[in-house]
């Protein structure tokens, strides 16, 4: 495998390296009306090559002056963008070609993967199957209308911006960077969920259930996440012993968004054979033992 590119590895302002991509289509209605039919929308994510922070958007279509509005209503947001990065998409073509004829002061540098080479982009691809898998399953057949889906969506932005990349302090409690460090210079928030039945079937209104939704994205693409950050190779490889000192998140159920529980090794407690499968785990509520399998180490950055 190659190493980075020197721009993913280069201290920049965030978003200035972007890369794009389209999921869907979904499903969705104008408005909540009688005798409305539904119609298909996209999502289009724009992700920071750099610091990995997302930004969601939600297009009608796949045109390219779709596009350009969703890309008009980002840089409103987010800043300028000086390098743009894409598969070979006709709207991305497109509003490639637009953009060039435009008299801008600070041009943007569009580049292009390869054709048929996915793997050129699997810093959007990656983001793009953690969205939408979850999403999907999650919204299952439920028709939302755009507002409603435009605001799943944003909550979910909120969700993946809050994941821990590192730890910036560790005394006295550790405390993780996330993207949302690069976006605002400080943690996200959000308005607290009111807890659903799981029974979809008992929610009686909206309101309750794009909570539902939010919540249950939340759980599906936790375990995945991490899951990730507790590969084993079992019985083919032996893996060192965790040491105290080393950054972990706790896996918990029934954690709410944004509430990520991080801790520091304090003390470890080898079994018989040499193995470390308990620890003391020091966090801001308090040390507690737990078991090496609940603990997820950060990804080195």
């Amino acid at each position: 495998m190659a190493d980075l590119p020197s721009y993913r590895v280069r201290e920049t302002k965030a978003f200035v390296h972007t890369g794009v991509d389209y999921a869907g289509p979904i499903s969705i209605t104008l408005c909540r009306r009688r005798g409305q039919r539904s119609q298909k929308a996209y999502i289009c994510l724009f992700i920071c090559l750099v610091t990995k922070a997302v930004h969601i958007e939600l297009a009608t279509d796949l045109s390219s002056d779709v596009f350009i509005s969703a890309f008009k209503r980002f840089i409103s947001r987010r800043g300028p963008v000086s390098y743009l990065y894409s598969d070979n998409g006709t709207n991305f073509v497109g509003a490639k070609a637009q953009l060039q004829t435009l008299v801008l002061s600070h041009r943007i540098e569009w580049h292009m993967i390869p054709p048929r080479a996915p793997h050129f982009g699997g810093a959007w691809e990656s983001n793009i199957k953690n969205i939408k898998n979850h999403l999907f399953r999650t919204i299952g057949s439920q028709l939302l209308t755009y507002e409603e889906l435009l605001t799943v969506l944003t909550q979910i932005e909120t969700i993946l911006n809050s994941r821990p990349l590192c730890v910036l302090t560790e005394e006295p409690f550790p405390e993780p960077l996330t993207p949302a460090h690069f976006i605002m210079a400080s943690p996200l928030s959000y308005l607290p969920i009111e807890r659903v039945s799981e029974d979809t079937r008992s929610i009686r209104q909206r309101k309750q259930l794009l909570d539902h939704m939010v919540r249950s994205y939340w759980k599906r693409w936790r375990l995945e996440y991490l899951n990730n950050l507790q590969v084993r190779q079992k019985w083919l490889v032996n893996n060192e012993n965790v040491k105290p000192g080393t950054v972990v998140l706790v896996h918990q159920d029934d954690v709410p968004p944004l509430r990520w529980p991080l801790g520091v090794i304090t003390e470890t407690y080898p079994g018989s054979d040499g193995k470390v499968r308990v620890v003391l785990v020091k966090t801001c509520s308090g040390s507690y033992k737990r078991p090496v399998v609940k603990l997820c180490s950060l990804p080195s950055q």
